[in-house]
């Protein structure tokens, strides 16, 4: 089975290279490696011409095809015609040695699976359940043998009710989801969403459908949005096998006041992608979680360390739920 990595980068040189190194290092090679730079500057060619790598290449895009999404459909255009999955890496991942091996191995074992996504190792903070203990299921949560120690805001939505009906993964009808991923027990997982740091999908989906143009520059939840439409193709899974670790890296993500408003804005547009025609209930629903996680966020601003960001990003969710009531996102 002959599959594609698309790496879309901006402004992340050695990040993008320590990825590189750990992909070199795959018992199963991808059949083509595309780095699509939106860059500003020569840094990330300079550091590629510099470090060789095997089915490596490179397109450095215009102001034109700049930004996440752009830059998704812009790789996709450029894949090989015998090629049978794609595969996307956020630049600031890095891969174990096997990632590509059990990706593919969960290809090859359904035809019904058109999705895949993976799991970041150093993210994951389920523990094994232990026996006879009693747990507060406000606080805790609890999937089959594990536990996951929730949140603030979780721990709130669950005093008030307002936490998801539905298990990690999956898109309840009022969205806001649970965020705790799975343990990593070896097994797979029907999912709703695929996490953009480490999905990928058979090249028929794209042959169909393209990441939304409505996601611009930084595109918070496009991943979400392009999994909620290629279910429409197949399943989406979570192999817990697929691993790597996700770091985060600060440079090339947006101001926390842009960020808040996308979050709510970007939110709302991925929520009406998978209900379209909410009942009122839902409706309710997700506006008190989204007005329920901005206080939250602000309160943040007397009690953690980075005051100024969490003040920032909450007036973000504030003007992003009011400019709703004037302007609702449209479908593209």
């Amino acid at each position: 089975m002959q599959f594609s990595l698309i790496i879309c980068t901006y402004m992340r040189p050695e990040p993008l290279l320590k990825l590189l190194q750990s992909v070199q290092k795959q018992t199963l090679y991808p059949d083509e490696v595309l780095i699509i730079d939106g860059s500003k500057n020569d840094e990330t060619a300079v550091v590629l011409q510099a470090n060789s790598f095997h089915n490596l290449k490179y397109f450095k895009v215009l102001d034109i095809d700049r930004g996440l999404t752009k830059q998704r459909n812009y790789g996709v255009e450029h894949v090989g015609k015998e090629m049978e999955v794609v595969c996307f890496l956020d630049d600031d991942t890095e891969l174990k040695p096997d990632y590509f091996e059990e990706l593919i191995i969960t290809f090859k074992n359904d035809s019904l699976v058109t999705g895949v996504g993976g799991v970041a190792i150093n993210e994951n903070l389920w523990e094994i359940e232990e026996p006879n203990k009693k747990y507060n299921s406000k606080k805790i949560y609890q999937f089959k043998g594990y536990v996951y120690k929730e949140g603030q805001r979780n721990v709130v939505r669950n005093y008030l009710g307002l936490q998801s009906d539905v298990g990690p993964g999956k898109m309840p009808s009022f969205s806001h989801g649970k965020t705790c991923g799975f343990p990593l027990n070896g097994k797979t997982y029907e999912v709703d969403l695929l996490i953009g740091m480490a999905m990928a999908f058979r090249k028929v989906v794209f042959d169909n459908i393209k990441f939304s143009s409505y996601f611009q520059g930084y595109g918070l939840y496009e991943d979400a949005d392009f999994s909620i439409r290629a279910l429409a193709f197949g399943n989406n899974i979570v192999n817990t096998k697929v691993q790597l670790y996700h770091y985060h890296e600060p440079s090339g993500r947006p101001n926390q006041y842009n960020y808040g408003r996308m979050v709510v804005r970007n939110g709302w547009y991925v929520w009406r992608v998978k209900n379209p025609n909410p009942k009122l209930k839902d409706q309710l629903k997700w506006h008190a979680i989204t007005i329920l996680l901005t206080l939250i966020r602000f309160s943040n601003t007397f009690t953690s360390d980075s005051k100024k960001e969490a003040l920032t990003e909450s007036i973000g969710r504030t003007i992003g739920w009011w400019s709703l009531w004037i302007s609702k996102p449209n479908k593209k």
